[in-house]
């Protein structure tokens, strides 16, 4: 077994990261991330909770595949917790895919920087085992040098999304998702059925105004 663990500043407030965190895929920079699916979503306590079903493509050497016997599409689950008052987002993926030879359980964190307010710490832990196949060492050492590069292009990618929230042509765009996070906070006064149906109308909007419809359908697990 492996740990990885990351630490990077974004020097953004924590508003403005969630935002792009949250809107990061498709993206140029992640061109291995096929699509997301959302399974479910709920606000209660005025945090918003979802779990979402990622779709990937890894690019492992030729020799790699047969070991496992699986040559992708990868599936992952992600659960993520947003929120709003203690300004903290927290998201928890583990693999579907390669279940029986292959444990990827990654923690995300985004929570502004105890030095600098204004800025965001963004950490990360990843615990990489396998078992049941040859060379076991070495391809953890590979997986988790892959995980250490999709991270990078994962920071990469919400420094991207940002850019183009500040862009002008963003500018009613990023008016209407400020509004919809405010609306997070501001629903915990209504009864649950009345939270849960805001929130369900409130957040599917925010997706559906910089990321398209997914590609790819929800398979039978």
């Amino acid at each position: 077994m492996r740990l990885w663990t990351s630490h990077y500043t974004f020097e953004h407030p924590w508003e403005t990261v969630v935002k792009a965190a949250c809107r990061k895929y498709p993206n140029p920079l992640n061109p291995s991330v096929l699509g997301t699916d959302v399974i479910d979503r709920k606000v209660k306590d005025g945090v918003l909770y979802s779990h979402r079903l990622v779709t990937t493509q890894w690019r492992f050497p030729r020799w790699i595949s047969p070991l496992f016997g699986h040559q992708g599409p990868y599936y992952a689950s992600e659960w993520s917790e947003v929120n709003p008052e203690s300004k903290e987002m927290v998201v928890r993926t583990i693999n579907i895919s390669l279940g029986t030879h292959v444990s990827v359980n990654e923690v995300v964190t985004y929570e502004p920087h105890p030095d600098n307010p204004k800025s965001t710490l963004l950490t990360q832990q990843t615990f990489i085992s396998i078992q049941g196949v040859p060379l076991i060492d070495h391809l953890e050492r590979l997986l988790t040098l892959t995980m250490e590069q999709n991270a990078n292009k994962g920071r990469q990618a919400v420094e991207w999304v940002i850019d183009k929230l500040d862009s002008k042509s963003t500018d009613d765009l990023l008016l209407h998702a400020c509004r919809q996070l405010d609306d997070i906070t501001n629903i915990t006064k209504q009864g649950m059925e009345d939270i849960q149906n805001a929130a369900k109308k409130s957040f599917d909007e925010f997706q559906n105004l910089t990321v398209p419809p997914p590609t790819q359908s929800i398979p039978k697990l």
